[in-house]
């Protein structure tokens, strides 16, 4: 464990190292982040402008949602789209070869060779705005639903990475995976809504087959105190499942993956 923890640290700190050489990319994304968040906010107040309650959640409970789906989208930028994106060009030209080569876990090193700080930001407002639209709605926090929330985002931001490793994985037998990201994408940006506000038939969908409801609305629950202990169990076991289900789906890729040498 420590062996890795130290690679993660050299990892990091050379991108992180790299990355601060273009400081003016730092703030245009910043900016845009931040115009992102409130273009998300304002198609929000248009529904309860309208005196439109999504699923019975009152404006602040709403924005709670929005907040931890604004910083799960913060986590995807910092992390996951900057390694998980590459490994179709590890496919492509042969480079999977050295990954596999080298004397540490290739999941782990495809996970997290990279870092991008420009998501940072967005990770931030997301954790401010859950804070402030809590703390308006119930006039004030819980120590303990901050730990339990703390607890549940990193079990939502668990199931986020499975999902996206293993789409990424499929590469080994379609190469060209981007479309299927994008369309990952488009169906989690869902969870900027609270689930109860879809139709039966969708809640059903984005809570067993993809698990939405556990990204954004179980969090957001468990902040405002709404959340039952086996909520927090299920989300617990959902990112369980999903990344043990990323682990084996990647060792059987590896089976049918033809080496560029060979």
């Amino acid at each position: 464990m420590g062996r890795y923890l130290l690679s993660l640290r050299r990892f990091w700190g050379t991108s992180l190292a790299s990355q601060l050489e273009y400081q003016l990319n730092a703030l245009i994304e910043l900016v845009a982040m931040a115009a992102n968040l409130a273009g998300s906010v304002l198609v929000l107040w248009l529904f309860y402008r309208q005196g439109v309650a999504l699923g019975g959640w009152s404006w602040n409970a709403a924005l709670v949602v929005l907040g931890a789906y604004t910083c799960l989208n913060g986590f995807t930028s910092t992390v996951l789209q900057p390694n998980l994106s590459r490994i179709v060009t590890h496919v492509q030209e042969g480079t999977l070869d050295f990954v596999l080569l080298k004397p540490i876990d290739s999941q782990f090193w495809l996970s997290l060779r990279t870092f991008s700080p420009a998501g940072l930001p967005e990770v931030a407002l997301g954790l401010g705005l859950m804070g402030w639209a809590a703390r308006a709605e119930q006039g004030g926090l819980q120590p303990q639903q901050v730990l339990a929330t703390v607890v549940v985002m990193l079990a939502a931001a668990t199931t986020l990475y499975a999902l996206w490793f293993v789409i990424a994985t499929t590469a080994i037998w379609f190469v060209k995976t981007w479309n299927a990201t994008e369309v990952l994408r488009a169906a989690l940006s869902a969870g900027r809504y609270p689930v109860s506000a879809f139709p039966a038939t969708v809640r059903l969908l984005f809570t067993v087959v993809l698990p939405v409801a556990f990204l954004t609305t179980v969090p957001a629950e468990t902040l405002l105190g709404r959340g039952s202990a086996n909520w927090i169990l299920a989300s617990l076991a959902v990112a369980g499942a999903a990344l043990v289900i990323s682990r084996a789906f990647w060792q059987l890729a590896l089976r049918y993956y033809t080496s560029a040498s060979s």
